[in-house]
């Protein structure tokens, strides 16, 4: 049975990538919590769907579609929030893509900055628009989803690998700025998780990640919202600027 927070009751949160994968099944627990959310997605059309029967079940949801690396579509969105929902208590930056599965001598430039718009830029927006929310609460909680891969690099994977590692130092900076505004800023580095974006690697690539697993298997998107809804929740009291490893035994010396 999914773990109960009763301090995620009637928070305010927004979920990026909430269409599908981890997003979707953060913002399905979060719901569950009695959490009011956004789901915000580029796929504007199955963010509404699954908001659709999120309301069904009973909670309170609202969908969004927006493309988190342009300013303007950040910024409209938490106007939403505010407007239908209040202040955002909690932020789960989900929205991400694979890039470019090849060697790094035939990456392009416009699918390098690409995926660092979409993973990093798309981020920090997100975030900065978030803390302008909560400084005025003195209340909040961050959660970005990083990835093993910023912390060990993957070969074939250097844009993803390097949006991913400065997810992890953007992280850090974020907490050590608003650590004493009530605010929790932390992250988490899945390995291999069955989401559709894991479908766009090649399968030389899974196979090679999921060898490093000493599970010997892939993590469900379901065991990652777990541990986003702890963090995101009260009962995370003493921990901020952390990466928390969700991977199954990989770690960042493993080979």
């Amino acid at each position: 049975m999914p773990t109960t927070y009763q301090s995620l009751r009637n928070k305010v949160a927004i979920v990026t990538g909430a269409a599908s994968g981890i997003g979707l099944a953060t913002a399905k627990l979060l719901a569950a919590n009695g959490a009011r959310l956004v789901l915000a997605d580029y796929e504007s059309g199955a963010a509404e769907e699954q908001s659709r029967q999120l309301v069904d079940r009973g909670s309170q949801s609202l969908a969004y579609g927006l493309d988190v690396s342009h300013a303007e579509e950040v910024a409209s969105l938490f106007d939403f929030t505010r407007e239908h929902f209040g202040p955002v208590q909690i932020l789960v930056n989900s929205a991400g893509i694979a890039g470019p599965n090849m060697p790094a001598v035939k990456i392009s430039y416009e699918e390098w900055q690409r995926t660092l718009d979409v993973n990093l830029t798309g981020t920090f927006l997100c975030s900065q628009a978030a803390l302008q929310h909560m400084l005025e609460i003195q209340y909040g909680r961050i959660v970005n989803v990083a990835s093993i891969a910023g912390k060990e690099g993957n070969p074939n994977l250097a844009a993803y690998s390097a949006s991913k590692g400065a997810v992890i130092a953007l992280t850090k900076a974020l907490a050590k700025e608003v650590a004493q505004s009530g605010i929790y800023v932390n992250c988490i580095a899945p390995a291999v998780i069955d989401t559709p974006m894991n479908k766009k690697v090649t399968p030389q690539m899974l196979e090679y990640m999921v060898g490093r697993i000493p599970l010997g298997r892939v993590g469900q998107p379901e065991e990652v919202a777990e541990l986003i809804a702890w963090i995101s929740s009260d009962a995370c009291s003493f921990t901020t600027g952390f990466c928390f490893d969700i991977s199954g035994g990989r770690a960042t010396y493993y080979h």
